[in-house]
């Protein structure tokens, strides 16, 4: 006997309706990361340790819990070079695939996509540089200036000169060169240093220096010149090392140079050695392979021989770093599962309420390992950065070394000026301050 056509159709779905789908595709359960990294160029010794922490921090999750609350973590990088337009490409690239948090890893790249992001709904993490007046989340609501910016740390290295010098009132009529990266992360600090210099009287050189910074000749005669008592280095990559270098060649005590903390790591004295001997630069996190974060990573990836770089590289300044930034970002995924539903991948939008409602207090950071690295971060939709804290650390000759204790913003200096810069971007790009409402979202 023949069946009819719709006969067949008619069983067909009777008996998918008994068995169930014969391939039924199973829900994708992983949350994809994006990494924007730089391991070519002139900044690489300083963006690979940068990203090889990030992607083993990454691992070690997935080997360690499984992922986040069952969720694998997924992720592809992308080289920029530390190049703006590369690092847009890649973004543009890597968006699609669902991505949901973007660290881009350059100011430069974080300007580009500041304005992408608001449409894309996706939120940026800059922990430590980007725009300064994106602490305030009220008008930068996908910017995540996690732990600092370039406001805060030029704060608390003025702060820290008028200690050195027996109070605010000693710094008036000295001279403070800034040294800076001639890029928008090297001009960030300026702002914050004029208000200072209006509050104290010392006097501000400021000495642009051409990206990517191997030729500082011209920088370097100036500060001869002027015989400032105090250099700012607001460097990055090569630039960091060649300063020292120029500055051991000029004859300027480098005990009187302070760097911003991506100008304090192993790569930038390392090849000096006991000629960087006494320089100092802000630490927003400590070194060494002592942390349970760290031991954790050599056991369940180095040891297994998974991991992404050297294991001697393993808990230095910059990778340590890196890893806070990819534990901070899945913390955020975390947080947002405890609203959004444990065991589920997380959207751009999730993603970034989870980050506007980090609360990592002592007992929270000791459980992740990472007690001792960082301090307490808690954000919230006024504060996108949840921590404004750094010490000093200075250079022996052959490792870096605590010099100040914990030093804090000075938050009655910083408020208005975030707040005056958030109004002048939400006027000039025609965006509404957030409702109480919107903070809720």
């Amino acid at each position: 006997m023949k069946l009819k056509p719709s006969l067949v159709l008619a069983l067909a779905a009777a008996a998918s309706g008994l068995f169930g789908p014969a391939q039924a595709a199973p829900e994708a359960k992983e949350q994809f990361f994006p990494l924007l990294v730089y391991r070519t160029g002139p900044y690489a010794p300083n963006g690979t340790p940068w990203a090889n922490g990030k992607q083993d921090y990454l691992k070690m999750i997935n080997a360690r819990d499984g992922g986040v609350n069952g969720v694998k973590l997924t992720y592809e990088e992308c080289e920029t070079g530390y190049a703006t337009d590369k690092g847009v490409e890649c973004y543009e690239r890597l968006k699609g695939k669902g991505a949901t948090l973007f660290d881009p890893q350059a100011t430069g790249i974080t300007f580009a996509l500041t304005d992408k992001v608001i449409k894309d709904k996706i939120p940026l993490i800059t922990l430590g540089y980007g725009l300064a007046a994106s602490q305030d989340g009220n008008v930068f609501k996908w910017n995540f200036p996690l732990m600092g910016s370039y406001w805060t740390a030029a704060d608390m290295l003025i702060q820290h000169l008028a200690k050195k010098e027996g109070g605010f009132d000693k710094l008036k009529g000295k001279k403070i060169a800034l040294v800076y990266h001639d890029s928008p992360f090297g001009k960030e600090p300026i702002p914050l240093l004029d208000e200072r210099q209006k509050m104290h009287g010392f006097d501000l050189l400021k000495i642009p220096v051409t990206a990517p910074g191997v030729e500082q000749k011209s920088a370097w005669l100036q500060v001869r010149q002027q015989r400032p008592d105090y250099v700012l280095l607001w460097g990055w990559g090569v630039m960091n090392s060649t300063a020292l270098k120029e500055a051991q060649a000029t004859g300027y005590p480098r005990e009187k140079m302070y760097g911003v903390w991506w100008a304090g790591a192993e790569p930038d004295v390392k090849d000096v050695g006991e000629g960087a001997k006494g320089y100092n630069a802000l630490a927003l996190n400590t070194s060494g392979q002592s942390p349970k974060v760290i031991q954790d990573i050599l056991k369940h990836v180095h040891d297994k021989g998974q991991g992404s770089g050297p294991k001697d590289e393993v808990g230095s300044v910059l990778y340590t770093r890196g890893v806070i930034i990819q534990a901070l970002g899945i913390e955020a995924v975390r947080r947002a599962q405890e609203r959004f539903g444990k065991g589920k991948v997380m959207t751009g939008e999730q993603v970034r309420w989870g980050l506007e409602n980090l609360a990592l207090d002592q007992k929270k950071l000791d459980a992740l390992g990472l007690g001792g690295v960082l301090r307490p971060l808690s954000t919230s939709c006024a504060d996108h950065m949840g921590s404004t804290w750094a010490r000093v650390h200075t250079w022996d000759g052959a490792k870096w070394n605590f010099s100040s204790d914990w030093m804090q913003a000075d938050e009655q200096i910083l408020k208005p000026m975030v707040k005056q810069a958030a109004d002048k971007y939400a006027a000039e790009k025609k965006l509404e301050r957030r409702t109480p409402a919107d903070c809720q979202s």
